[in-house]
């Protein structure tokens, strides 16, 4: 049984802080694969404004490629939305023999996970592993009387607790400071050569 981890985002842009964290669970959890996941069209984020997934796919590619663990998955990108959670790891599922999946998410969104659509068939797929965040404390049981049996399907993952977050770096590009270690070289070669995240 392969055992298949899922990391989420919108990847605006793709930094070390997402690379770090990833390691790290996979690592801890013994994954076979890591999915990257970038969201074509989060609900959750409809008022927001994003790079077009064009150039967040280019740069999510080179983020990974030196890593054979971790892979980029189009499963939000080349279907209509609005994306949910459960749909997605329908599909992830329905891609491998049987596997054992792991929604990777930090402790800030598991505040906000009754909030989710169907979230209790989202723990039927697939165990949440939980990474803890600057500044947030973890009860694994906070959400029992409202999702039934959650506690048993979480995994908490202890991982540097980086404040790195993908609005800091492109407030910094859009005043031209430097990014510079905050992202990985090939990413940082790729904003430069597009001339994203500044500001006219």
């Amino acid at each position: 049984m392969e055992r298949v981890g899922i990391l989420g985002g919108t990847f605006d842009p793709p930094h070390i802080g997402h690379l770090i964290l990833a390691e790290y669970s996979a690592e801890a959890l013994a994954l076979d694969h890591l999915l990257f996941v970038p969201a074509a069209d989060p609900p959750h984020k409809q008022d927001q404004a994003k790079t077009p997934i064009a150039h967040r796919l280019a740069m999510l590619e080179r983020a990974l490629a030196d890593n054979p663990r971790f892979e980029l998955s189009r499963v939000d990108v080349d279907r209509p939305g609005p994306h949910y959670t459960l749909d997605m790891v329908k599909i992830i599922r329905d891609q491998y023999d049987n596997p054992e999946l792991f929604f990777i998410m930090g402790g800030d969104s598991l505040y906000d996970l009754p909030t989710w659509h169907q979230p209790e068939k989202i723990i039927e797929i697939c165990q949440l592993a939980i990474i803890r965040r600057p500044f947030s404390e973890i009860d694994a049981t906070m959400h029992d009387a409202i999702i039934p049996g959650l506690s048993q399907r979480l995994v908490i993952i202890d991982a540097p607790l980086l404040e790195i977050s993908s609005t800091q770096i492109v407030h910094r590009l859009s005043q031209g400071k430097s990014v510079r270690y905050l992202v990985p070289e090939a990413v940082l070669d790729y904003i430069a050569a597009h001339n994203l995240y500044q500001t006219d």
